[in-house]
């Protein structure tokens, strides 16, 4: 009876863990927005915000042996901070200057340009059938792209930026993880602090920094509890991330990370109001057989690796 009440406990923790990763997800990307829409929040700014209060709420898991610090050459880990930067305002800049929808399903992207670095940088090899899944992937975006009302060419570019840096930040994240033997926590431990004190010399360049307009300008005060929410949000979804991964399996991970682009989505057209066409929906609809396809083969793979290194004498 104690260890089926043990096992009734432990899932009870993983949907509790998967609920609170599913709703600060969410509320991440509709509050960014918000602030942006309705306070006019600069980005660069919005971001160092995140970066300082990751960098602080990890001093606090690791004073609280959440996890142990690891020593790490600054040097290492100097291109990882900047591409960290890079793939996080650009990505909020996609978010500023397209509608969710489009933001959304820029990301999916992200699959293919990570494949395409990995066969032509690092020469590592994919099956025909994980290479086919790339073709309803990125048919969907350009449909969706193509016929939304309020495409903006700016808001595009920032998407493909944001898709070539996301996509060489989560290639470098795991080589440098495997480099340097240490979790995602001890990276971001160092990255975080380093990463704003580039935005900390970069903001100046391209933002007010005082006055109207600038991180230190007249904000309201329901402007700045906003940005601070939105800095403890980011922190608590890297945070809840990593507890998913260390306590559910990938597939677990995988298809929840497809129900939260569904929800988003929807959440996005009804919240702002986002325009629709049926063009539109034929592209998510593409993208997301590409996505859950690529997902159900790259797992099956991944099982038939580990059955074989089992199978071996």
């Amino acid at each position: 009876m104690a260890s089926l009440a043990d096992r009734v406990r432990g899932n009870g923790r993983i949907a509790a863990g998967l609920l609170f990763n599913l709703l600060v997800s969410i509320c991440i990307v509709f509050l960014n927005k918000w602030i942006y829409v309705h306070h006019g929040f600069p980005n660069m700014s919005l971001t160092l915000v995140h970066f300082v209060v990751t960098w602080l709420g990890l001093y606090i898991c690791q004073k609280m042996d959440i996890f142990a610090p690891k020593s790490l050459p600054l040097s290492k880990i100097l291109l990882l901070a900047l591409s960290f930067c890079g793939f996080v305002v650009f990505t909020n800049l996609s978010l500023q200057n397209n509608t969710i929808g489009t933001y959304q399903l820029a990301k999916a992207m992200t699959t293919p340009v990570i494949i395409a670095i990995q066969t032509f940088w690092y020469q590592k090899s994919f099956s025909i059938r994980i290479q086919l899944t790339l073709i309803p992937i990125t048919v969907g975006v350009i449909l969706n792209s193509y016929y939304d009302v309020k495409f903006h060419s700016l808001g595009m570019v920032f998407a493909a930026l944001g898709v070539l840096v996301t996509s060489l930040y989560q290639v470098w994240v795991g080589a440098k993880q495997h480099e340097l033997q240490v979790n995602s926590m001890q990276l971001l431990y160092y990255q975080a602090p380093m990463s704003s004190a580039m935005l900390l010399v970069a903001v100046p360049f391209f933002e007010p920094v005082f006055g109207e307009g600038g991180i230190f300008g007249p904000w309201s005060v329901s402007a700045l509890l906003m940005v601070l929410l939105s800095g403890v949000i980011a922190f608590m979804v890297n945070l809840s991330i990593y507890w998913i991964i260390g306590n559910t399996s990938p597939v677990t991970y995988n298809m929840f990370g497809h129900f939260k682009f569904c929800i988003t989505l929807c959440g996005g057209y009804i919240l702002f109001k986002d325009p629709l066409s049926v063009n539109q929906g034929l592209g998510i609809l593409c993208t997301l057989f590409g996505i859950l396809t690529y997902t159900h083969f790259k797992l099956s793979e991944q099982e038939g690796s580990k059955s074989k290194l089992v199978q071996r004498p």
